[in-house]
Parts: C-alpha cells; structure tokens; sequence
C-alpha cells in the first residue's frame, strides 16, 4: 500500500519528502520519528493497522534525513521547536487544518512541542518512547557513564546495555546499526534482525548526506524557550506507550510524561524496548494510537 515515491512538501526554504497512505478523505495520522530517523523507520505494519482503523497516514523524512533538504547546521543551526514547524509544513503541505499526531523518542518531544504551541492542529497526541521536551538529561548521564548511583529526585538514566554499546564505539555503518537497534529491542521480546536491517539497508540506500542526521543531537541541546512551556498546558486527548524494557529511556520517563499532561493515559507495553523491530510489536503500538 506504500507509495516509495512520495512527494515534497516546502518548509521555508527546505523541502521535506512526504508520504501519504489511504484515503484523503480521511482524518490523518502526522508519524513523526526520532532522533536521526528517516520516514521509512515507521513500519509498514503499522501504517497498514492505522488504515484499517479508518484514517489515512503521513510520513515524512527529517530535514537532515533521507530525501529531505540537508542544513549547514554550523551556519543555520536549529532547534526542536523549529523540527516541529517543519510537521506544521507538512500538514499544510497537505491541507489538513489538523491531524491526530503520533510521535516516537525526539519525535515524542517534537509532538509535545506541537500539542503545547499549535494546539489548534492537534486532534490527539500520541507519545510513544519519550520523555518530557524540556527535560534536560546531562547531569543524569554524566552519573550514569561515571558509576554513580542515581538521585532519586531524577529520571532513571539509560541501561547499562546501552552504555555500554556507546562505550564499544562500532564504526558508523548498517552493522552499528543493526547493533543499536539489538540493544533498542531490549532483551524480553525477539529481535527480528532480518526486518531490521531491511529498514536500515533502505535509510543508507535513500539517505542523500547520511552523516547529517546527526545534527539532530545537536538540536537538542540548542536553547529553546519553547520547550519550557508547561506540559499542562495541552488539551489534546493524549495516550503514552511506552515499554518496560526501554533501555534509552526506561519506564519512569513514560511515567512522568502521564503525570505531567492533563488526562493522559499511560499504556505500559510489556517487554517492548525503544523500538518496534518485534513481530507483531507494530501492529499492537498501531492500536494504542490516540484517534
């Protein structure tokens, strides 16, 4: 049912590669991604379930992803609040005055973003493997890479699995990859490493500057007073989904993301990790989607 063509949408002066599936009629669901995640790392089981659910989906590429424009971030540098401008373009691009949104790990953040200053354009928000936009994680990492214990007054830092793929410092390429996306699934749930690395091998295959998606931790951390804004400010119906076995941002991120937005509702996802690279694991996240 995927169109592999897509189509442009104009953010400014960037073009942002989009794609639509199902019928326009239809209320949309915007999938927006995470950190260095290109369109395509939305599964296609998903997408599929969420049609069958009577909607139509958009995906699209990060600017600094796949098809989309590239940026100078040392000359043109750019926050999350501006990633998230880039998801109001693609609705517009679209003619859609709103849409269900549904965001995973930065894409969560980038949809918090939307549900807080363009409340308008959010019929229902969706957080899956994230943690609250304005949290600021470097002190919670430092203790972590250093061996000490955490404060109880933090959020819980990344398992020692993960650190420890970030200490083994695997040179870039499909392999790292697939190496991440084995420590993402966690250890509960199989890992299907050949539909993994299926996805990843298609990114590197459409990625015009791979080596770019990078700038997306740098964006981070830029300054963003947007991200301040309190989470109890958002009136969209709200789900969170969010697994026990995530190792970048375990449960208690999930936890404080539903206490901190007004009515909404935690699904804790048993044996889930970060990622969706389980059988089976896409079409049940597609049925926790706020719509």
């Amino acid at each position: 049912m995927v169109d592999a063509h897509g189509r442009y949408v104009a953010s400014g002066s960037l073009r942002i590669w989009t794609e639509r599936v199902g019928d326009p009629g239809l209320p949309a669901v915007l999938m927006v991604m995470g950190s260095a995640a290109q369109g395509v790392s939305c599964p296609d089981a998903l997408i599929d379930r969420l049609v069958e659910r009577g909607v139509q989906v958009i995906r699209f590429d990060h600017r600094d992803t796949g098809r989309s424009s590239i940026v100078d971030f040392d000359v043109h540098p750019y926050t999350i609040g501006d990633m998230a401008r880039d998801c109001l373009a693609v609705l517009d691009g679209y003619g859609l005055d709103s849409a269900h949104v549904a965001g995973a790990s930065l894409g969560g953040m980038i949809s918090q973003w939307l549900g807080v200053h363009a409340p308008e354009r959010v019929r229902s928000l969706t957080v899956m493997s994230s943690s609250l936009m304005g949290h600021d994680p470097s002190r919670v990492w430092a203790r972590a890479r250093a061996g000490e214990p955490a404060d109880p007054d933090d959020l819980p830092p990344p398992t020692s699995s993960y650190l420890a793929h970030l200490a083994a410092e695997l040179p870039p390429g499909v392999e790292s990859d697939v190496a991440l996306f084995r420590v993402f699934n966690g250890p509960v749930r199989p890992f299907d490493e050949p539909a993994a690395r299926a996805m990843l091998e298609l990114a590197l295959s459409r990625a015009t500057a791979p080596a770019a998606a990078a700038n997306h931790h740098r964006a981070v951390w830029m300054p963003d007073p947007g991200l301040l804004t309190p989470l109890s400010s958002i009136t969209a119906p709200t789900a969170i989904v969010h697994g026990d076995q995530d190792p970048f941002y375990p449960l208690g991120h999930g936890e404080a993301l539903a206490a901190a937005i007004p009515g909404a509702v935690l699904h804790v996802v048993p044996g889930m990790g970060h990622v969706l690279t389980s059988p089976g694991l896409p079409e049940e996240i597609a049925d926790l989607i706020q719509l």
